[in-house]
This record gives C-alpha cells, sequence and structure tokens, in this order.
C-alpha cells in the first residue's frame, strides 16, 4: 500500500511516494531544478500563475515514475503541503481568473491593519486570534477594491493546495485550517467569521466546502487516472500548509512541541492547547492539522520570509556554483564574519516587524577586509538571527523552547546555519528524515484510515543533532550587536 505525497512550494514541486508496509519513501522527484519564478508586477508584490504548479507538479511525478518503473502500483491515498497564505480567485469554471498573489506579496497590509482598527483589537485578537494583516481574506479585500470587474467574476476562492486537489479530483473543498490561516475562521464560534466576510463584503458562496485536514477531499478522475496513470482508487485524504505539515512531518503534534524549517521562507512553529495572542503580531496563531471542538490545537507561526531566498539570491549574485562549496567557503571565516551584519529583510513585509518592509542590507562592511567568504557567512549568520529575534515573541508570552526539530534540508543541510542557530537558541537542533511531501503523503495514510499517528511514523529517525557550542558566547555577543543596529532602524 502507498501513498503519494505533492509539496507546493514557491520554488518547486515536490512528489514522493511513500510505502506503508515497508515504512520508508520509494522514490522522490521535484521541479523544476531551478527555482520556480516569482512575478513581481510593483515593489512588494508577488504573484504565481497556478497553472504553473500544476504543470510542476505533473513533470516532477513524471519523474519519479521515470527513475522507478511500476512504483504508481498501490497508491491508494494522496496528501497535499502547500505554500500556506495564497490566494486563487476562481470563475463559474473553477478556472483561475488571475495569477495568485502569494504569501510574501505584502500589497493588503492597509487593508488588514484597516480591518483590525474597524473590526477592533478585541474581536480580531479573541476571536480570530490575529488581526487579519496581510494574509488571504485581507488579499482578496485588495482584488476587490482594485480589481472590480474581476471581483465580480469570482465565484469561489481557495488556496494553493486546494486548487491542486481539485485539478486531480473535480472537487473543490478547503479546510479548517485553510480558513484560519487566511484569517477567515472564529475560533470561538468554530465556523467562517460571518463578521469578517460581512465587512469585507464577501459572499458565503465564494468559500468552498470547508472539511477537516484529515478527510476524504475527492477520489482522482478518471480522466487524471489516465492522463497521469494515478490509480483510480486513490483519494486526497489530507491537505494542510507547509508549516503544519511540516510540524505533522516531525510528529509535532502535542503542547510543548516545535518544528522549524528553513526553505524559501523560515518558520518556528509551536503547539499550544491555549489561545496564544500576540499582541505585537510578530508571530501568529492558527488551527493545527489536529484541532478540534474537544482537542484544541493551535500551531504558533514565527515566519522569516528571507531564509532560503536569501541565500539563493547570494548564490545568485556572487556566481556561485552550488550551496557546499558556498557553506565550505564561509566556513573559512570565523564566528562573527569580521564584523559584518546582514538583515534578511528583503522578501516581503516581515511580520515579526510589524508588518514593515525594510529590505535586505548589510552593515559594516570594510573594503579592505570583506569579501566572498564574509558575505557568505554573514548571511547564514543574519537569517540565525533573524529567527532568534523572532522567538523572543515566544518567550515573552511564556512559550519555552526545549528542542527544535526540523527535517534534513534546505538551509538545516548547512553546518553554520544549524550551528548558529542552536548556539543563539540555548537549546537542541535534530534533523528528520522527512520533508514535506513525505509528511503528506504520510498524512494521506491516516485521513484515509489506512495508519494511526503512532504508526506512521515508523521510520522516522534523526539523522543529525546540533547542540549549542564553546562558541555560543560569541555568537551572542555578535547578535546582541546585530540586535542593537537593527532596532535603529526599523
Amino acid at each position: 500500500m502507498k501513498s503519494l505525497g505533492i509539496d507546493i512550494g514557491s520554488s518547486s514541486i515536490k512528489v514522493s511516494i511513500y510505502s506503508m508496509e515497508e515504512g520508508k519513501t520509494l522514490g522522490s522527484a521535484h521541479y523544476p531544478a531551478q527555482e520556480m519564478p516569482i512575478t513581481a508586477h510593483q515593489k512588494g508584490w508577488a504573484e504565481q500563475d497556478p497553472e504553473m504548479w500544476w504543470d510542476s507538479m505533473i513533470q516532477a511525478y513524471k519523474e519519479v515514475k521515470r527513475n522507478n518503473p511500476g512504483i504508481e502500483n498501490e497508491i491508494v491515498s494522496i496528501g497535499i503541503s502547500y505554500q500556506m497564505h495564497g490566494l486563487v480567485c476562481l470563475d463559474n469554471n473553477l478556472k483561475p481568473l488571475r495569477p495568485s498573489i502569494i504569501w510574501c506579496d505584502s500589497r493588503a497590509v492597509g487593508y488588514g491593519d484597516k480591518a483590525f482598527n474597524d473590526l477592533g483589537e478585541a474581536y480580531c485578537l479573541n476571536n480570530l486570534l490575529n488581526s487579519p494583516g496581510n494574509f488571504t481574506a485581507s488579499k482578496f479585500k485588495w482584488v476587490k477594491e482594485n480589481e472590480p470587474g474581476l471581483f465580480s467574476k469570482v465565484h469561489k476562492i481557495c488556496l494553493p493546495g486546494d486548487y491542486i486537489s481539485y485539478k486531480l479530483t473535480g472537487n473543490l473543498t478547503t479546510t479548517y485550517t485553510g480558513l484560519s490561516e487566511g484569517i477567515f475562521y472564529d475560533f470561538n464560534l468554530g465556523e467562517v467569521s460571518s463578521q469578517l466576510m460581512d465587512y469585507y463584503g464577501f459572499s458565503a458562496d465564494h468559500i468552498p466546502t470547508v472539511q477537516s485536514s484529515f478527510s476524504d477531499h475527492g477520489q482522482v478522475s478518471e480522466k487524471i487516472a489516465e492522463e497521469l496513470g494515478i490509480p483510480s482508487e486513490a483519494h486526497v485524504f489530507y491537505k494542510s500548509g507547509d508549516q503544519p505539515n511540516n510540524a505533522f512531518s516531525l510528529n509535532v503534534l502535542n503542547p510543548g512541541e516545535i518544528a522549524a524549517t528553513a526553505g524559501t521562507s523560515g518558520v518556528v512553529y509551536g503547539v499550544t492547547d491555549q489561545d496564544f495572542i500576540d499582541k505585537k503580531q510578530r508571530v501568529n496563531s492558527f488551527a493545527h492539522v489536529n484541532h478540534d471542538a474537544l482537542n484544541k490545537r493551535i500551531g504558533v507561526l514565527l515566519c522569516v520570509n528571507g531564509t532560503g531566498i536569501a541565500n539563493s539570491w547570494t548564490k545568485k549574485i556572487l556566481s556561485k556554483n552550488d550551496y557546499a562549496s558556498m557553506n565550505a567557503e564561509a566556513s573559512s571565516v570565523s564566528v562573527g564574519s569580521d564584523g559584518l551584519f546582514f538583515y534578511p529583510f528583503g522578501n516581503g513585509s516581515e511580520r515579526m516587524l510589524n508588518n514593515s518592509n525594510p529590505g535586505a542590507s548589510f552593515n559594516g562592511i570594510d573594503f579592505n577586509r570583506h569579501g566572498d567568504r564574509h558575505i557568505l557567512r554573514s548571511v547564514q549568520e543574519g537569517i540565525a538571527m533573524a529567527f532568534k529575534y523572532g522567538m523572543e515573541a515566544f518567550v515573552e508570552n511564556n512559550m519555552n523552547i526545549s528542542i527544535i526539530r526540523a527535517g534534513y534540508a534546505n538551509m538545516f543541510q548547512s553546518e553554520i546555519f544549524s550551528q548558529t542557530l542552536a548556539d543563539l537558541s540555548g537549546v537542541d537542533i535534530h534533523l528528520y528524515n522527512t520533508d514535506g511531501s513525505v509528511g503528506a503523503a504520510r498524512g494521506a495514510l491516516v485521513g484515509g484510515g489506512f495508519s494511526n499517528e503512532t504508526e506512521v511514523f515508523q521510520g522516522l529517525k534523526v539523522v543529525k543533532e546540533f547542540s549549542p557550542s564553546a562558541e555560543a558566547g560569541s555568537v551572542n555577543e555578535h547578535y546582541n550587536n546585530w540586535k542593537k543596529s537593527l532596532n535603529k532602524n526599523i
């Protein structure tokens, strides 16, 4: 019995096929080999074509089949992880009316701020657990106000994973955790917030059928089964935003557990059974994949937009061949990068900086001392320091971090980044043999009733560990100077 996991990222689409009996991944592939383009017609904008995700998913799936003949046989379940907060607008034929306004697009900040003031802090924080901010609901408000002709044609809106699920099955649904990430969900009532919908001028009909993450979202259509070779018996049994799914993939389901990721953006995600409200809105609270009326599970999300994308930008600008050689070059520089500071805030408005968008920058460049290797190290240190800066919101709200779990992927494959973060956080970091697509495949087995939450994590293993080192004092001293310089300029 096999499960197909699909991870809809903003850099690439990854698919994995997982065997329940063997407890391991049988094959994986991602597409494209280079990062997918993000279109920015204006400063702070970020859009992607939903059909690009679909076409890339098909290419990745075909590559898995090509490299592993017959691997698609016995697929019974499909799970989908996706980039959070994206807005997909669909017409009466459920075709996209415009490119998706994705997670790092900051055009809707003003609408969210006004909604927070007009709806009131008490309602927003106590019922929505967040300001409407720059999330999906506010992005749809931007469409309503700036593209009224297009808005009038919108039949349904959905998230990126909802759209890919629809393409596979012909059935359009969304999830409770998805509603909460868009700030459509009233936690006190356990339903779509009619107060927010009325305020923004949306119809309840804009929202697809709402289901739990672990449920039957539709059976693979005959057309797709014939075109792609996915067994027609397979159903989409799981959908989740990438960060709740990353936590699930690391078996982070209960209060006090912490997951992290460092892909295009970086995230620290903790689970609590309390309504977690950060009045400064540096971190945000969403329904976790296993949240329900009887067992409250709130995922508290810290996001650093400029993480892997900053490292990728550095690779391109400095014309480096690969990340391994970049890490080796950076390792020749001591902790602190000889006084060079990097601020990775160049990928849209940063929630932990009160939705400001200061842009990325270097501070302290010395033309006589600093070269490529200093820049390479300072970028990784700066990203880790941005994590530390954001995690202070957890500490201030009495949410302690005792260990950080992450997949052995993306920037966590860099010893410089991982060790710097361990030194700054003061806790151990455990890296596991999993990723978003594998987590989605496991989630689909649970959603389809083929496995439970204990059995499905057989085969999940720690592959690398980092503990605070003897250089932690120097790292934190560098961080204090980094923070002082940041606070002067935001």
